[in-house]
């Protein structure tokens, strides 16, 4: 052999070799920010970039990579495991404000953080998720009046005739509150398909019993959800919905609207200017782009309209869901946080956590627990709450919301 073919044949086996050695885009090393040492994660507050279980048992973090074509980013935090699928993302002018802010934050745990960035690459856009789904988690803590501390420890036996807190650590759930943020549709269809069996095209929440966990699966390619902003209010309205399921355990499931009106809350303290609306399968909800919500909502309640709690109450599926329904909803659980915050938490504790003298889950009686909740939080029947709301919303003419 030539001297020439063995020194291209040694320069083959050398690129090779670098190849192989090279740790992939999404390797958890590779990460400018944290670096994956676990001392700068401690102290940023962080658990790992993986691996850790996800989806459908026994699946983990590297299955998940191994189905998928996209480099899927992930995070673990005390509350919460995300899978960020996206491309790295521009600043607009008009997000600029807000996430230099985030940023800022996120700098005092990560210094190699520069705010002043126009360019998200795909580790600060998961470490900047990570810093949003925790301030999400916090947020729900204070809606619920509850800490860490209110929830049992793994292991931790449950006495019949005692009040049940649920079975485990996360709002009293076994298993932290999962995320995957994919770029495209077909991606999120195989996913989901992958994992559960499903071929739903749009964002899809869903309940892993086995390992007690609630999970959402959403991409970029439906709605506003290319802009950050649009996404990270989807992201809360979602986590909302997972959060509140996963209160006191999810055992059954509660009235939609009070479910719709805490995510819309939740999200429009974010931005109002994007808005997320849940539908059934197959259905498509009922949106609007208008940005001022109250407006609509006196007029309902003005003109006698709006639906009523003994209506609400009732609803069964996200198909009878009018844009009416959402701004009454959402009105609702503005309403009560605004006047009633103690008694918004006691209602919402009151519909969680129930069992029978057995020890079941009592789901069967929501509807008049529902009820006397009314009375003993918020001192009040269904007229009384409708009538009240309604002119409460009279005193609301400078607000925009």
């Amino acid at each position: 052999m030539s001297s020439l073919l063995r020194t291209a044949v040694l320069l083959v086996l050398t690129s090779a070799a670098s190849a192989q050695d090279k740790p992939a885009r999404n390797d958890p090393s590779n990460c400018p920010y944290c670096h994956n040492d676990p001392a700068v994660l401690a102290r940023a507050g962080l658990v790992s970039h993986g691996p850790f279980e996800f989806g459908a048992t026994p699946n983990d973090t590297r299955s998940v990579d191994a189905a998928l074509v996209s480099d899927i980013y992930w995070i673990e935090t005390p509350h919460l495991e995300i899978g960020l699928g996206l491309s790295p993302y521009r600043v607009t002018q008009k997000e600029k404000e807000k996430i230099r802010a985030e940023l800022t934050e996120l700098q005092r745990a990560l210094p190699e953080v520069d705010p002043k960035t126009k360019l998200l690459d795909e580790w600060l856009r998961v470490h900047l998720f990570a810093q949003r789904g925790e301030a999400t988690y916090k947020r729900f803590l204070e809606l619920v009046k509850k800490t860490d501390a209110d929830f049992p420890k793994i292991g931790d036996k449950w006495l019949i005739g005692t009040p049940f807190r649920g079975t485990g650590p996360y709002l009293g759930m076994a298993g932290k509150y999962e995320v995957l943020m994919l770029e495209s549709e077909s991606e999120h269809v195989a996913f989901l398909n992958d994992q559960f069996g499903l071929t739903i095209p749009r964002t899809q929440r869903w309940h892993v019993v086995d390992r007690e966990t609630v999970d959402v699966t959403l991409h970029l390619q439906q709605g506003n959800l290319k802009t950050d902003e649009a996404l990270h209010g989807h992201f809360v309205f979602n986590l909302a919905h997972n959060f509140f399921d996963g209160f006191r355990h999810y055992s059954y499931d509660t009235p939609l609207w009070i479910h719709e009106g805490l995510a819309h809350c939740m999200e429009r303290e974010i931005c109002t200017r994007y808005n997320t609306f849940d539908a059934t399968e197959g259905g498509l909800a009922q949106e609007t782009r208008k940005e001022a919500w109250i407006p609509d909502a006196r007029k309902l309640a003005a003109s006698g309209t709006a639906p009523r709690m003994a209506e609400l109450i009732n609803l069964q599926s996200y198909a009878s869901f009018t844009l009416d329904t959402h701004f009454t909803t959402w009105s609702m659980v503005d309403y009560l946080l605004r006047t009633q915050p103690d008694g918004f938490a006691c209602l919402l504790n009151a519909l969680k956590g129930r069992v029978t003298k057995e020890g079941m889950p009592d789901g069967g009686s929501l509807k008049d627990a529902h009820r006397e909740a009314f009375q003993s939080c918020l001192g009040m029947s269904y007229p009384e709450f409708d009538q009240a709301w309604a002119a409460w919303l009279d005193t609301q003419l400078e607000r925009k919301d």
